[in-house]
C-alpha cells in the first residue's frame, strides 16, 4: 500500500521508524500513566489493579489484532509465532528465566523504559545490560546457547490455537475484560489503557499494510522490546554503518513520551541504586531478562501483549512461563527475607 503514498524521498523503512516512534511516544505516555507491568500484575502491592490495566489492554489487542486479520489487512502465516516447529525447551526455559529477571529488577522491559524516562538509573542501567546480553545471545557470543536450545523442537499440527480465531478472541477478551471490571479501578483509567492495547493492532495494520511494500519490503512487528532493544545498541554504536528501523523508533518514542508524561505531572524523580547489593540483584536480573527475552521469542510485551492475540501456541507458552518464573522466585525472595529476619537475633 505504501507505494500509493506516491512519496518521492521517503521510503517505507524510513517511514516506519518515524511509525515507530510516534508509536512509542503514545505507549510512553500511556504507560507512564497507567503503571502498565505485568510483573505489578502478579506480585505487585496492587495486584488486583495492575491485572485490571494489563487484562484491559490485552482485550483490545486481542479483538483489535483478529478483526484485522479477518478484514484481510495482515496475515501472520508467515510469522515467526507461528511456526510449523515449536522451540519448546528455549521458549520454556528462557521464559522463566524472563519471569525471574523481572522480580529481581522490580520491572518487566516496558516498565523499566518507562521509569528511564522519568528519571530512574536504576532501570537506565537495567536497561543497558539487557540489551547488551540480548544483543550477545541473538548475535554474539551467546548465540549457541540460542542456537542450542532452540534444535529442541516439537512438530505442531497447528502452530495457532485451533477453531475459528474470532471465537477465541472473543472468549480471551471477555474473560480478561470480566477481570479488569471487578479490579476496582476507575473507569477512566481502564479506558486509558484499552487505548494502549489498541497500539498493538495499530502497530501490526501500519508495519504490515500501510507501510508494506513490494520493491522495499519491511518486516510486520508491533509493539515489542527485546529485538528493538538490541536494535538501537547496535544502531547507537554504528549508526554510521546502519540504518535505524522500527525498534529504534519505538525505544527512542516510548523514552520521550514517558519523559514528556513524567515532567508534565511532577512525576520526573532521580534515582539510583542504594547498595552494592541491590546493584548486583538488578544486574543479575538484567542478564536473565536479556538472555530469557531471546530464548522465549519476546517480553511480556512482544511475546505477552503482542503475542497473544496473534493466536499463537509459542506465544502463549512463554507468557505462561514468564508468570510461573515470576511467581516461582517472588516466593523464593519472600521466604529468604523471612528467614533472615527470624535469624536477626532480638535486642
Amino acid at each position: 500500500m505504501f507505494e500509493t503514498f506516491e512519496f518521492e524521498t521517503l521510503t517505507a523503512p524510513q517511514a516506519a521508524v518515524f511509525f515507530g516512534l510516534g508509536l512509542g511516544v503514545l505507549f510512553g505516555i500511556l504507560a507512564q500513566i497507567t503503571r502498565f507491568c505485568l510483573r505489578r500484575a502478579l506480585v505487585g502491592d496492587d495486584r488486583r489493579a495492575a491485572a485490571g490495566v494489563w487484562l484491559t489492554a490485552l482485550a483490545v489487542a486481542v479483538v483489535g489484532t483478529q478483526t484485522a486479520v479477518s478484514v484481510g489487512w495482515i496475515s501472520f502465516a508467515d510469522h515467526r509465532f507461528l511456526g510449523a516447529e515449536l522451540p519448546v525447551l528455549a521458549i520454556v526455559l528462557g521464559g522463566l528465566l524472563f519471569g525471574a529477571g523481572m522480580v529481581l529488577t522490580r520491572g518487566c522491559v516496558s516498565r523499566l523504559t518507562v521509569l528511564s524516562g522519568a528519571g530512574n538509573l536504576r532501570a537506565l542501567s537495567v536497561l543497558i545490560v539487557f540489551a547488551f546480553v540480548a544483543h550477545a545471545t541473538l548475535k554474539g557470543v551467546l548465540a549457541p546457547i540460542r542456537t542450542g536450545l532452540g534444535s529442541f523442537t516439537v512438530p505442531l499440527e497447528s502452530a495457532a490455537l485451533p477453531g475459528a480465531p474470532m471465537i477465541w478472541a472473543g472468549l480471551l477478551a471477555i474473560g480478561a475484560l470480566f477481570v479488569a471490571i471487578r479490579s476496582g479501578n476507575r473507569p477512566g483509567l481502564l479506558g486509558l489503557a484499552a487505548l494502549l492495547g489498541a497500539l498493538v493492532p495499530l502497530g501490526w495494520v501500519g508495519t504490515g499494510f500501510v507501510l508494506y511494500d513490494d520493491f522495499d519490503p519491511i518486516v510486520m512487528e508491533s509493539l515489542s522490546f527485546t529485538a528493538p532493544f538490541s536494535e538501537t545498541l547496535f544502531y547507537t554504536i554504528a549508526s554510521t554503518s546502519i540504518s535505524p528501523g522500527f525498534g529504534v523508533g519505538l525505544i527512542g518514542g516510548t523514552l520521550a513520551g514517558a519523559l514528556a508524561a513524567a515532567l508534565l505531572r511532577g512525576q520526573f524523580v532521580w534515582q539510583s541504586f542504594t547498595s552494592p547489593r541491590e546493584t548486583g540483584r538488578y544486574l543479575a536480573g538484567a542478564t536473565m531478562m536479556g538472555l530469557g527475552g531471546v530464548l522465549a521469542g519476546g517480553c511480556t510485551v512482544g511475546a505477552g501483549l503482542s503475542g497473544i492475540p496473534t493466536l499463537s501456541v509459542a506465544a502463549l507458552l512463554a507468557l505462561a512461563a514468564m508468570a510461573g518464573g515470576a511467581l516461582i522466585t517472588h516466593r523464593l525472595l519472600k521466604g529468604g527475607a523471612h528467614l533472615n529476619a527470624h535469624s536477626v537475633p532480638a535486642e
